[in-house]
């Protein structure tokens, strides 16, 4: 039998994804089989696997088990901010994700109900989101580091029947008590839960009690462990909140089916692991790369998962990456080019890397920002082993552009690229009439439909913006929201975003939902967020304000203010810290302010006057205030 290739396994999945992805389907172990890949549901959109019948904790747990690796280590926690390491082996994991959702069970909660988790990166996390997934529930996970007003934003949409969330996080060396932001969220939200479930960690964090708080262990302690609910291969899996122009966040489904085929098939051909392995995503399970490459697709797959918490520096310094490699002799190992910038910064000349073993690191893979030349270029001189920088979205679950170690015919790295597309995403760049563009020319990332299996089948709630979201710019086509272009030998090259969002430290975020907390100081007559390059975390956040008539505040107090104001309402994972004040905003002659333009100006790049500017004059204002305030690549030139 001829072995198979990237090329030949790409044409094939382009030219009859229905036969290709039914033979995916067969890896996977489901109580009925699907009778046909594709089908189109009552909205008009594809959706994979219909009629299959399966249970996404089954699959990850009790299958193993089944297979006589029940002894072996399914999770491995590792945290330097405890001091603690903890294993769990499938048998000892399916235990306590069978209690636990006997507990969810026991207060109420069945197939199709909602469940919120807002938790730090321990074990706990991880048993919440199966014990969902083994009874059928729909988990929403919300990134411990939003502040109650967004986790309020996700609780009305959601309406989930319980939130669970633990008395505490630690950040570095400060802990950060959920339990009060966890009673504010409910307070500020339209729907209330009927209980919030709370893992006590017993750090001193303070835990205000309420009339819904349950306490987990004891929860634990009264309940029987259950099996596993038969879901339908289209129902949801989860929930997960992503950043939208409007401010508003958009709530990711996730389908059971088409996920778990999705995330099984990249283990192997993607990221190159076989079963038994360990691999680490170094993420957090409120992201989308800790629901598909912390929890699902490892266990999945028949992996080690390891769950970390903790920083690449100063936790205790920046050999931990290394060190947790080493002690867990990891096979692939995942993280954002930020967290490398940041050990790089700390350890410029690799000397903290040569203190462990890392001749079982087989290769390293990056994603969630661009990933800069030199920081790929260091990473790959001192590891010695393919570093690969792969692109994909909270929409797409799973890789959309990668060099795929799981084949032999992969690639050389060009720098600045995520290589190629993965099996099964037709990617086309098109232009704004819906051409498409020819090689080396910038255009519309989008990828034709259908989209393969476990990409988002619709948005929580809200079809007609998932419409009008992705489908409507072009006919026929997933638009992305990215630009870029694909160069004479096929690959890809991701530019950005051509919305309002921006990536800081691999975390997307909403620049319009900044703007909004901005422009409600009560000196703020109008404003814009911006995203200007920074050199550590790829993107930060810019806010220029225009001042009330009669207000005349200093520059240092707004911004203390709004600085305040923003961690606040969002949290510090916007990173939000330079806010500067202007006489005016450049705008077109219809009133949009020119976000592009000043982006261009802050990052040094060159741009075209726009012919509809309302008052070119402006840019020059805004280009002296720049370099006034040493703001992005004017500071470095100062330096």
């Amino acid at each position: 039998m001829n072995q198979r290739t990237y090329n030949s396994e790409f044409n094939r999945s382009i030219a009859d994804p229905e036969a290709f992805w039914m033979e995916q389907a067969q890896q996977i172990k489901w109580y009925q089989k699907p009778q046909k890949s594709i089908s189109i549901d009552e909205n008009g959109f594809y959706r994979w696997f219909k009629g299959g019948k399966l249970n996404t904790c089954y699959l990850a747990l009790d299958v193993h088990i089944e297979n006589g690796r029940g002894n072996d280590i399914a999770l491995i926690y590792d945290s330097p901010v405890t001091q603690s390491v903890q294993k769990f082996t499938f048998s000892e994991l399916r235990e306590k994700v069978a209690r636990f959702a006997g507990g969810l069970k026991k207060l109420g909660i069945e197939k199709g109900d909602t469940v919120v988790i807002y938790m730090p990166m321990i074990p706990q996390a991880v048993i919440a989101m199966l014990a969902c997934a083994r009874l059928g529930a729909i988990h929403s996970v919300v990134f411990g580091g939003f502040a109650p007003h967004e986790l309020a934003l996700r609780i009305d949409d959601a309406k989930p029947k319980a939130i669970i969330t633990a008395t505490s996080g630690i950040e570095i060396d400060r802990i950060i008590p959920y339990k009060p932001m966890v009673d504010e969220a409910i307070r500020l939200s339209s729907h209330k839960p009927d209980h919030v479930i709370v893992h006590n960690r017993k750090l001193g964090a303070i835990r205000p009690d309420a009339d819904y708080d349950v306490d987990c262990s004891t929860l634990m302690k009264l309940s029987d462990p259950v099996g596993c609910t038969e879901v339908d291969a289209t129902d949801p899996l989860y929930i997960l909140y992503t950043s939208g122009t409007t401010g508003k966040p958009k709530g990711i489904i996730r389908d059971n089916g088409g996920h778990a085929v999705a995330l099984n098939y990249s283990m192997k051909h993607v990221y190159g692991m076989n079963p038994r392995e360990v691999f680490w995503a170094a993420s957090d399970v409120g992201w989308v790369v800790g629901h598909s490459y912390i929890v699902y697709a490892p266990l999945i797959y028949g992996c080690t998962t390891v769950i970390f918490e903790g920083k690449p520096i100063r936790t205790p310094d920046a050999s931990t990456f290394w060190r947790v490699i080493s002690d867990y002799d990891v096979k692939v190992m995942f993280t954002a080019p930020t967290a490398i910038r940041a050990i790089k910064k700390e350890d410029p000349d690799g000397m903290l890397m040569k203190r462990f073993d890392l001749s079982g690191l087989r290769y390293q893979f990056l994603a969630g920002e661009r990933c800069d030349a030199a920081t790929l270029n260091w990473l790959q001189d001192h590891l010695k082993i393919p570093v690969i920088d792969h692109w994909w979205q909270t929409e797409s679950g799973w890789p959309m552009v990668s060099n795929m170690m799981g084949y032999p015919d992969h690639f050389e790295v060009k720098p600045g690229s995520a290589t190629k597309p993965v099996c099964g995403y037709n990617l086309q760049i098109l232009r704004e009439d819906g051409s498409r563009a020819k090689p080396n020319k910038e255009g519309f990332v989008t990828i034709k439909l259908p989209m393969p299996p476990g990409t988002l089948p619709n948005l929580w709630g809200d079809t007609e913006r998932y419409r009008m979201g992705y489908l409507h710019t072009f006919d026929g086509y997933y638009f992305s929201g990215d630009g870029g272009y694909v160069d004479e030998e096929g690959y890809v090259f991701i530019t950005g975003r051509v919305d309002d969002i921006i990536n800081v430290a691999g975390h997307r975020l909403s620049t319009a939902e900044m703007e909004e907390v901005v422009s409600s100081h009560y000196a703020v007559a109008e404003c814009c967020v911006v995203g200007i390059a920074d050199e550590l975390k790829g993107q930060i956040p810019l806010a220029i304000a225009v001042l009330k008539a009669g207000q005349d505040m200093e520059q240092f107090r707004l911004q203390s203010e709004v600085v305040n104001d923003v961690r606040r309402e969002i949290g510090p994972v916007a990173g939000l810290k330079n806010v500067i004040i202007a006489q005016r905003l450049p705008k077109t002659r219809s009133g949009k302010i020119l976000r592009k333009t000043i982006r261009a100006i802050a990052d040094g790049q060159e741009y075209k006057v726009p012919s509809t500017i309302d008052d070119p004059i402006i840019l020059d204002e805004i280009t002296q205030l720049f370099m006034d305030e040493k703001i992005g690549v004017f500071q470095a030139k100062e330096e």
